[in-house]
């Protein structure tokens, strides 16, 4: 066999153990992250639902949920590890403040908003194509009460009665 029919296979075999190494590490990554845990600290689960550690155990840890709710949980279940910074400002809704030429600037910029609100008109339409697509709306609408007119019988009686006694 020459080199020629075998480059293919060479590049699928290293292609592969690159792909391997790579995941490899970031389970690694992972496990330490997770053994790295100290009381105290923000961690995020698997499912989404943030906490504070309280206990770690070999496989189990301790996270208070609530204040005065503990759930254990398998370490396997931790997603992430939140600094305190980033746990705060998740949970409490602590907003964190940058220091810009010496003014302090509000991480949600909402100092960048125009205060003006009465500038903005609402009812004017932006394109002709917004009309256009606004009546293309109207008109796939439904008369409710012209289909419950159709739908109950002229004479006023519901379905089964008769006139006759």
């Amino acid at each position: 066999m020459s080199l020629v029919t075998l480059l293919p296979f060479i590049v699928l075999i290293g292609a592969m153990f690159l792909m391997t190494r790579s995941a490899k590490k970031k389970q690694q990554a992972a496990v330490q992250m997770r053994n790295e845990m100290q009381p105290g600290t923000g961690v995020r689960t698997i499912g989404g639902m943030y906490a504070t550690v309280k206990e770690v155990h070999e496989d189990t840890v301790l996270l208070e949920v609530a204040p005065a709710v503990h759930a254990v949980y398998a370490k396997n279940a931790i997603g992430a590890v939140l600094t305190d910074d980033e746990y705060n400002r998740i949970v409490h809704g602590d907003e964190e403040e940058f220091e810009v030429d010496g003014h302090v600037v509000p991480d949600d910029a909402s100092s960048l908003v125009d205060d003006d609100v009465s500038k903005i008109d609402l009812g004017k339409k932006d394109s002709p194509e917004d009309a256009e697509a606004e009546a293309a709306v109207d008109a796939t609408k439904v008369d409710v009460d012209a289909e419950k007119e159709s739908v109950e019988p002229k004479d006023g009686k519901a379905d089964g009665e008769s006139g006759a006694k």
